[in-house]
């Protein structure tokens, strides 16, 4: 039997996960990183580390599983989005990597869409200029370290830097280039076009490819140092919220995929190059090879509730607190929460917005206020799927969930009932790491198609459907859900000058 492996170079790790020819996961490693915040609102790592917790990783889940790695008869890669990794003509890392959490480009941002057009940006790249992409960062280097930009010959994001030091191949797949901003969306290329207006070399961008087709090999020397075999192949991959959308099945249209982490995402496949008009929702490239997805953001999503636990009940276990929630009604007897706790993305891309408790009485307890919470964030989700189903995309029949948020019963029956759909959870955990061993296994013919490999190795575990009674009710709550962030906007703007 041969076997396929996922690499997630996320922001806090290099997971390596190696799984069978059924999809089965075999074994598990990963070794971490450190951050870099040397000023307000940076963020960056040492490309160099993600390469040597790479290496490490792999040689200890081949040690893991028992095998050797003439084994392994592909590679597929992930990582965190949107940072970027400058190299010399030798390949050399000539700065940190600016991450995709990094906040200081907001001019930068500001010029692109005076330079481009903001509408015609975005019917270019799909999305609007935001600080998290990779092309504002590209013009901050330019202004701020000209000697930097200067040598610079080469533009990789996280996991491709890990794809070079395997194979000596400098290439990139679709998924993430478009999240560069840099690509034409309807074209799966780089936009000439928006390069040429903002002055960055086309011959730094590495040749793209799709989710599953094999870029490179590894190396002699790679091989050396991570047990793989000279030779092997290494498929293109994916972002990790791509990846991650393979890795729970979420790559048809009508199912989506809904992760609950500290922060939240929504996800929807679709079958062409969709745009949401005002660039409110991300519109990139899936690592399905020829189709497109839209994501949505939310900054705060079980962050909010960690925050919540943490600031006012920091004795009470989450469980205690969950199981209190369940004795309010729903709509919380009318008190409101907004998850704005770091600002916020999708569908209001605004560093400035705050969290709020709105509607307090001297009836509310601290189980109406938790249970707000779950309702507050779960509206904040909904924000996204109401865009989404507003593109005309069409029905959204089944909504795969994934994260820490989604363990909670009373979660996820809020979640059904507010979306209005299907919540299912599946027999996957390991996400962005799965998908990318999956899309391996496709690049090599075990599985005939992403959809095929999805369909033979992720199975429903649960499911929970819409409580009929409380749809009406919480529509109704939504609806002046939506209303108060208009309404606080100004007020946010002024609290921000002042803090």
């Amino acid at each position: 039997m041969n076997f396929f492996l996922g690499i997630d170079t996320s922001t806090t790790s290099s997971k390596a996960l190696l799984i069978d020819e059924n999809g089965n996961v075999v074994a598990v490693t990963s070794n971490p990183h450190t951050l870099q915040m040397p000023r307000p609102l940076w963020s960056e790592q040492d490309p160099r580390e993600w390469w040597k917790a790479t290496s490490a990783s792999i040689r200890s889940v081949l040690e893991k599983a028992g095998i050797g790695g003439e084994r392994v008869a592909a590679v597929g890669l992930t990582g965190q989005m949107h940072g970027l990794v400058l190299l010399d003509d030798d390949g050399n890392v000539l700065r940190p990597a600016i991450l995709w959490n990094d906040q200081r480009a907001q001019v930068q941002c500001d010029e692109i869409h005076r330079r481009i057009g903001r509408e015609k940006f975005i019917q270019i790249t799909g999305n609007v200029a935001l600080t998290g992409f990779t092309a504002p960062k590209i013009l901050w280097v330019k202004e701020n370290e000209p000697a930097v930009f200067a040598k610079a010959k080469h533009m990789l994001l996280p996991k491709d830097y890990v794809r070079y030091k395997l194979t000596g191949e400098y290439a990139m797949d679709k998924a993430d280039g478009a999240g560069t901003v840099l690509f034409d969306l309807k074209a799966r290329h780089w936009s000439d076009e928006v390069l040429s207006a903002l002055d960055i070399p086309r011959t730094w961008m590495p040749e793209t490819y799709e989710g599953t087709e094999i870029t490179s090999c590894v190396t002699e020397e790679a091989a050396l140092l991570t047990g793989l075999k000279a030779g092997t192949p290494i498929v293109a991959g994916g972002g990790d919220q791509a990846t991650g959308a393979v890795g729970v099945g979420a790559v048809e249209p009508g199912i989506v995929g809904l992760t609950v982490g500290t922060s939240g995402v929504v996800f929807a496949t679709t079958p062409s190059a969709l745009i949401e008009p005002e660039g409110r929702l991300h519109a990139f490239c899936h690592a399905v090879p020829g189709m497109w997805h839209f994501m949505g953001v939310m900054l705060s999503a079980a962050g909010s509730l960690q925050w919540y636990r943490d600031t006012l009940a920091p004795n009470m276990s989450f469980d205690d607190l969950l199981m209190e929630a369940e004795t309010s009604p729903a709509e919380s007897e009318g008190l409101q929460f907004l998850p704005y706790l770091s600002g916020e993305r999708t569908p209001h891309p605004d560093p400035l917005a705050r969290g709020a408790f709105i509607g307090l009485t001297l009836r509310h307890s601290r189980a109406h206020m938790t249970r707000a919470v779950l309702e507050g964030v779960t509206f904040g989700l909904k924000d996204s799927f109401t865009l989404i189903q507003n593109t005309g995309l069409g029905n959204i029949t089944q909504v795969r969930a994934s994260g820490g948020g989604v363990k909670s019963p009373l979660w996820r029956q809020i979640m059904a009932t507010v979306l209005n759909v299907e919540l299912v959870t599946v027999n996957t955990t390991e996400g962005g790491a799965y998908g990318a061993a999956l899309l391996a296994g496709v690049g090599m013919g075990a599985w005939g198609d992403v959809a095929a490999a999805c369909k033979a190795c992720i199975q429903v575990t649960g499911s929970t459907h819409p409580n009929p009674s409380e749809v009406e009710a919480y529509q109704r709550a939504y609806d002046l859900y939506r209303a108060l962030y208009p309404a606080l906007k100004a007020s946010f703007e002024k609290m921000g000058q002042t803090s």
